[in-house]
């Protein structure tokens, strides 16, 4: 167990920030560094969280990530970052092949994690990661930044409103060209476009459906040389008739966007990946409101203080991410491999 789990009162009184450190350097490690630094700055968060240690498999690397960043320590193994008994929270910023276990070693070594998404590479995988979780009492959430995000509760309020009815469709897609990056086009990193931008897609249109019972899900998609999804299509067919419809690729560009059709009007939101505007349209697609969004130093920081916050209360789950939800669009995210056929080298048949 960290030092702060639970001890809300305690880390008040004696002023103790929760401690964020990174297990990895790549290029999203860089986003939540730069975000942790200025949430120390700000005053909103500042009394939250402390940057404090990164670990790479370089140590070199991992010294040069921390100068850069003003972080305490560096490490060149991951094995002393689990070793440092100051360390609160680990951010877990490596390929989605090493989640699972780097998430269970932390845990198991008395830290709670943030990991990044795609939460694990299949639902088994995830699985172990939240019975570890819930075994050792530390928290454990995906870094899925979109279940964060204010813009959330805008969409939440709305729908509840009943301004534009009931909700019968979602829509939502995302695309970015990615294929120059192995972790994207490596099956043995498991790679391709659903567990890295069809995961933002499949999360629009939970966040505004949930778990409501599916009749059935159609689903396809295009190989990549590699051997991974270069692009997908899924419709899910729910029982009470509505329909959610997502579309992935790291082939193309996409206009990113999502869309929640009511019988009363739709909503029109601008980039799934990072809301920047909801327009709200009446039955006649006359523009009746547009809803602002607040300003945010990154985007980021709105995970990173949810988990803070979790761990201070003592919890092993946040709620804008529960353990459910990660579980059901993991299960979900199975189901399409499976129709698809597409098995990473490190699965077994047998055992999915």
């Amino acid at each position: 167990m960290s030092r702060l789990n639970g001890k809300r009162q305690e880390a008040e009184q004696k002023d103790m920030r929760v401690n964020f450190a990174i297990l990895g350097a790549g290029r999203i490690a860089n986003a939540l560094a730069k975000t942790v630094v200025m949430m120390a700055q700000d005053p909103q968060y500042s009394h939250l969280v402390a940057p404090y240690a990164v670990a790479a498999r370089d140590g070199n690397r991992a010294a040069a990530f921390a100068e850069k960043y003003g972080f305490q320590h560096s490490y060149g193994s991951y094995q002393e970052l689990l070793d440092d008994p100051q360390v609160d929270l680990v951010y877990i910023a490596t390929p989605h092949s090493l989640h699972a276990e780097q998430a269970i070693a932390c845990m198991k070594a008395g830290k709670n994690v943030l990991v990044e998404k795609s939460f694990t590479a299949n639902a088994d995988q995830a699985r172990q990661v939240i019975e570890t979780s819930e075994s050792t009492g530390l928290l454990c959430t995906e870094a899925i930044w979109t279940r964060y995000m204010p813009s959330r509760s805008i969409i939440d309020d709305i729908i509840s409103s009943g301004e534009i009815g009931t909700v019968k469709t979602v829509t939502a897609n995302l695309g970015y060209v990615t294929v120059g990056k192995a972790r994207m086009t490596d099956p043995a990193l498991a790679g391709g476009a659903l567990l890295d931008v069809g995961v933002y897609p499949l999360n629009f249109i939970d966040m505004v459906m949930g778990p409501k019972p599916i009749e059935r899900v159609c689903t396809d998609w295009v190989r990549s040389p590699e051997g991974v999804d270069s692009q997908n299509s899924t419709t899910i067919l729910y029982q009470d008739g509505s329909m959610g419809a997502a579309t992935s690729s790291m082939v193309s560009d996409s206009d990113r966007t999502g869309s929640i059709w009511g019988d009363r009007g739709y909503l029109q939101c601008a980039n799934i990946n990072n809301v920047e505007s909801i327009d709200l349209y009446d039955g006649d697609h006359k523009l009746r409101k547009s809803y602002p969004i607040p300003n945010q130093l990154t985007g980021y920081e709105y995970e990173v203080a949810s988990a803070a916050q979790a761990i201070l209360d003592g919890k092993t789950e946040c709620a804008q991410m529960p353990h459910k939800d990660t579980m059901r669009i993991m299960e979900l995210m199975d189901s399409l491999r499976r129709q698809w056929g597409l098995v990473f080298p490190f699965e077994s048949r047998t055992s999915r």
